[in-house]
Parts: C-alpha cells; sequence; structure tokens
C-alpha cells in the first residue's frame, strides 16, 4: 500500500534537482511513490530524471506533458496518485529524511487530514536564511471547531503539509494563475476537522533570485482573487458560523500578505491599479483600520511582532504616505 504520494512538478530546474530528489528516495518511509512531472522543461531535467527512475523504478514515477505551469502539473499527479496522503514538493527543495515518515505517523495517530511541518528558508549554500514557524504555542493534534484561529494564522503553503487523498476528490490547483496555494489550501482546511502537526523543520525552501515571487507585477491581483474565492467557500462551509476566522483572513492574507507583494511594485500605472485594489477589497469587507492594527496572530499582535522596518512600512501605507512607503523600502 502507498501511504503517501509525493507530487514533484518540474521546469528548468537542472541545477537543482538530484538535490531534491535524493532527498526524497532516501525517506525514511519505505511506502511511498515519487510523481515526477516534467512540465515540458526545454533544459536537462528529464535525462536527470530517467537516471533516478532507473536507480529507483519502484519509487520513481516519471511523467512528461506539454507545459501548462505549476497548478498544470500539480493536477497532472493528483490524477494519477494512489496513495493514501499527498504531499507535494518543489523540484528546487529538499526536505528531511524523515519529514513523511514523521507526518504520516502523526495522520494516523490523530486520524488527521491535514498534517503540518515548518519550513525554513536556504540559500544556494543550504545556508539556513530564516525559520518559518507555523502553528506554534498548539497542540501536536487540533480539533477545527475548537481551535479556528488556526484558519487565519497559517501560511498557505502546500509545500510543508500532506493531506488526505479524499480532500482532493473534487477540488483542483486553478491554472493559469499565481498564489494558487493561496486559493485552494483554505478551501481544503475548511473540509479537515481535524489537523495535526510537528514543530519539526522538515521542509526546506530554497530562496532562488529568480523565481516567480520576486517578480512583482499586476499578477499580485490573483492574491485579492484567491482571497474572494476562498470567502465564497467558507460560506458554504462547516465553519460559516465563525465569522471572526474568516475577518481575520481577509486581514492577513487579503491585506498584509497582498500590501506586502504591493510594496516592490515598481510601475506607478501598475502600483495605482493594485492600490486601488486593496482599497476595494478593504471597503468591501468593512475592514476597520482598528481591525488591521489589533489584529492577532498566533495570540501576538502581528504588527508590532514585526521587524521595525516592516512596521514602519505598514503604518505609513495606513496612514496616506503611499509613496514615502515605495522609496523606504
Amino acid at each position: 500500500m502507498v501511504k503517501v504520494s509525493i507530487i514533484v512538478p518540474v521546469y528548468q530546474v537542472e541545477k537543482y534537482l538530484r538535490k531534491c530528489l535524493d532527498s526524497l528516495v532516501n525517506q525514511s518511509l519505505q511506502e511511498i511513490e515519487i510523481l515526477v512531472i516534467n512540465d515540458g522543461s526545454p533544459d536537462q531535467s528529464q535525462i536527470i530524471i530517467d537516471e533516478f527512475q532507473k536507480k529507483h523504478p519502484l519509487k520513481i514515477k516519471s511523467f512528461t506533458k506539454e507545459n501548462g505551469g505549476l497548478s498544470d502539473a500539480r493536477n497532472f499527479g493528483l490524477d494519477r496518485a494512489t496513495g493514501e496522503f499527498i504531499g507535494f514538493v518543489d523540484s528546487d527543495d529538499e526536505v528531511s529524511e524523515n519529514m513523511f515518515e514523521e507526518m504520516y505517523f502523526l495522520a494516523k495517530k490523530h486520524a488527521a487530514d491535514m498534517v503540518i511541518c515548518n519550513l525554513q528558508k536556504v540559500d544556494q549554500f543550504g545556508n539556513v536564511t530564516q525559520k518559518l514557524t507555523q502553528i506554534p504555542n498548539m497542540p501536536e493534534k487540533i480539533i477545527l471547531r475548537k481551535n479556528l484561529s488556526v484558519f487565519s494564522d497559517l501560511s498557505y503553503f502546500a509545500c510543508n503539509k500532506i493531506f488526505k487523498r479524499e480532500l482532493f476528490k473534487n477540488k483542483r490547483f486553478k491554472k493559469g494563475v499565481h498564489f494558487e496555494d493561496i486559493q485552494l489550501i483554505p478551501q481544503l482546511l475548511l473540509d479537515c476537522k481535524t489537523i495535526a502537526q510537528t514543530q519539526n523543520y522538515h521542509y526546506h525552501y530554497l530562496e532562488r533570485t529568480d523565481s516567480i515571487s520576486k517578480t512583482h507585477t499586476r499578477k499580485g491581483l490573483d492574491i485579492l482573487e484567491a482571497v474572494e474565492e476562498v470567502n465564497f467557500y467558507f460560506k458554504d462551509s462547516q465553519y460559516s458560523d465563525k465569522k471572526e476566522a474568516l475577518q481575520n483572513f481577509n486581514i492577513l492574507e487579503g491585506v498584509y500578505t497582498f500590501l506586502a507583494y504591493l510594496a516592490f511594485v515598481k510601475e506607478d500605472e501598475v502600483y495605482r491599479e493594485m492600490d486601488e485594489a486593496l482599497k476595494s477589497f478593504i471597503k468591501k469587507h468593512q475592514i476597520l483600520r482598528r481591525e488591521i492594527f489589533s489584529y492577532k496572530r498566533f495570540e501576538k499582535n502581528y504588527l508590532l511582532s514585526l521587524p521595525l522596518k516592516k512596521k514602519i512600512y505598514y503604518l505609513a501605507y495606513f496612514t496616506g504616505f503611499n509613496q514615502l512607503v515605495r522609496k523606504f523600502i
């Protein structure tokens, strides 16, 4: 029985792919399948995939398809996965040797629909540059009905989680957009009753200078669209009565996350368009300035917990000093 299907989309990652696949074929959990999806990559990635598939034919399942983007490649893998749980790993990242063993163990121990681990950012030399703690000061087992603050506290990466395969029965990543994780992962969480977590930093995220996240364009508007889709889904979910959790989600993802992206948009016309979109979002959801300033994440005031430069940035924006903010950042 395959316990975990690990989906790895591949596109122009020949410099990083060996390290990624090494960390997966050497997992301490043996009952896994690694679905490597070559998304029409024009480099030498397929040669590396073939090499690993030949050495590990029982673990590596190799697929090639026309280029369709990250969401399309993930969906391609979902359509072919057979595991009890699903995991996603980006092909330029690495994971710890026992990541999937511990997370699968926690899933079974607590009958959890989703399991979450911490992440750490690393540079090209493997040095840890930032630790991203996910749910501090919370128990290993989390019953969402009693702890829906998690909904607005979480970072919605796909890659540091495993999901019960049934969660994807009628759901797929949205194609042709950026920030597809913000659109889908909260919806999956809303279908869960119990989740589990480990405070181990199993996922090692490579911060690349040439990554999508470094290119700040009007694609950032996809953040607001994703948040709106989550709002729509929330209203018919089992937690529809937990309106405070939804408002806090809107503040974190629709305001703070969007504004963090907006700070690095260089084109004036695009900046103005996105600035107006944010103001419209805030007005539509009746988000008060005092709610933004008093928003708590992990039971601590979010704004006060930020580094000084970010505090100044957010405060300056909401007091009308937009242009000063851009120069400051």
